[in-house]
Parts: C-alpha cells; sequence; structure tokens
C-alpha cells in the first residue's frame, strides 16, 4: 500500500475525540501513542507540533490530550502559547513502535520541560486496577503519598510511597478494583497538602493520577486522572 492510502486510511479510521491521527514519514519504523499533559501552572494555553505539524491547539492548563498515533523513533516535539511562533519547549523524544507514552509539560513557564513517560497498557490482573502517581507541582517539595480507602486517618500510618521529589513518577501499582483515595503529605508529616477525593475504580482500568499547583501557580494543590485504559 503506497504511503498516501495509508495516510488516507488512517486520517478516515481516527477522528476520535476530536484528535486526529498524525504520522510522522511513512518508513518501516511502525507507530507510537503519544498523549500531551498540560502541567505548567502559569503558562497559557498551548498549541503542540511533532516534526512541525500541528497535533493539538489551545490546550488549557491541567489538560490531557487522547492518545494520538504518531510515528516510531525520533521526534521532535515542539510546545508554543497558542497562536505564537516561540517554541517554550523544543526536544527530541525518542518513540518506540507499539509503545504507549505521556509527555507533560512541567515547572513554571521560566523553567518548563518536558517530562517523558512510557506507559504500560498491559491489562491489570483480573480483579484489579493498576495506578500510576505523577508528582508535577512546582511548589510542593518531596511528598509521601497514600494510598487509602477513602475516609481513613493516615494519622498512624505508613505512607503507600515515601519522600517522592518534584517531576517523580511512580511505577503503576497493582491493586483491587474498589474506591481509593489519594492524599500527598510533605516528606515526613501528616499535614495533606492533596487530597484526591473517593475515585472509584473498576476492574481492568489504568489511571494516571498527576498532582498540580493550583491554576497561575501555588496552593491548593490539585490533581488530575486520566484514562491509560479503560
Amino acid at each position: 500500500m503506497s504511503c498516501f492510502r495509508r495516510f488516507l486510511l488512517l486520517a478516515m479510521t481516527t477522528m476520535v475525540a476530536g484528535a486526529t491521527i498524525f504520522t510522522a514519514g511513512c518508513g518501516d519504523n511502525g507507530h507510537a501513542q503519544l498523549r500531551v499533559v498540560h502541567a505548567s501552572p502559569d503558562a497559557p494555553n498551548v498549541d503542540v507540533f511533532v516534526d512541525g505539524k500541528a497535533v493539538l491547539t489551545n490546550v488549557a492548563y491541567q489538560t490531557a490530550s487522547n492518545y494520538l498515533t504518531v510515528g516510531a523513533g525520533s521526534r521532535k516535539l515542539e510546545v508554543r502559547a497558542t497562536g505564537t511562533s516561540q517554541d517554550v519547549i523544543n526536544a527530541t523524544v525518542s518513540l518506540s513502535r507499539n509503545k504507549y507514552y505521556t509527555v507533560l509539560a512541567v515547572d513554571k513557564v521560566a523553567s518548563i520541560s518536558p517530562l517523558v513517560l512510557t506507559d504500560d497498557s498491559t491489562p491489570p490482573a483480573s480483579g484489579q486496577i493498576k495506578l500510576r502517581l505523577v508528582h508535577a507541582s512546582p511548589t510542593a517539595g518531596p511528598v509521601d503519598i497514600y494510598v487509602e480507602a477513602p475516609g481513613t486517618d493516615i494519622t498512624s500510618i505508613s505512607p503507600t510511597l515515601t519522600n517522592v521529589p518534584f517531576k517523580a513518577a511512580s511505577d503503576y501499582l497493582a491493586v483491587a478494583a474498589g474506591s481509593y483515595e489519594v492524599y500527598f503529605t510533605p516528606t515526613g508529616t501528616k499535614t495533606v497538602a492533596l487530597d484526591s477525593g473517593s475515585l472509584d475504580l473498576s476492574a481492568g482500568q489504568i489511571r494516571t493520577a498527576v498532582a498540580l499547583d493550583a491554576p497561575g501557580g501555588g496552593i491548593p494543590l490539585t490533581a488530575i486522572v486520566s484514562k491509560d485504559l479503560n
């Protein structure tokens, strides 16, 4: 099949939730799945480019895109304030065939940088879910994270993860399906800086929870939960 015909076939079959497939090149490297998260609290809405082509426009803070299908290999990723031509991020990311990735634009705009995560789309074991936790708040220092039943008093229990630094992501935690509440506290304290509220997670789901600053920066901290699978 010609490159042009493959492009047409992909374009006609992938108008999903407003996100169009973008294919970079037409070699034999195959494709990867790429999701972008606007996690820079004082940055304006942004446009995202892959290899010079706009793939997302007017993306607001605290927004995670759908997965975009892009060519595997080395891809040039650019992020710009919407409607401008000046890059705030200009980076090359290496994407492997048939792999899933999340790229977060993190930190305040003066220090903004890409945080590239490899996602795990492998379904969890029967009756379980998988949950990944990302510290993307430039205001918070290192944190302890608790993943507990809703309403749990954390005063006398140990954290699930300890001393997690800014720009760090946990492995996927495999736990039984059910309701959970995630608490972030400054490391070594029981002072809750972020409470996710109750998260109802069904068997087979995979989720990534990202801790963020308030819009514009600072507290109160907030969070978004993105769907990796189901």
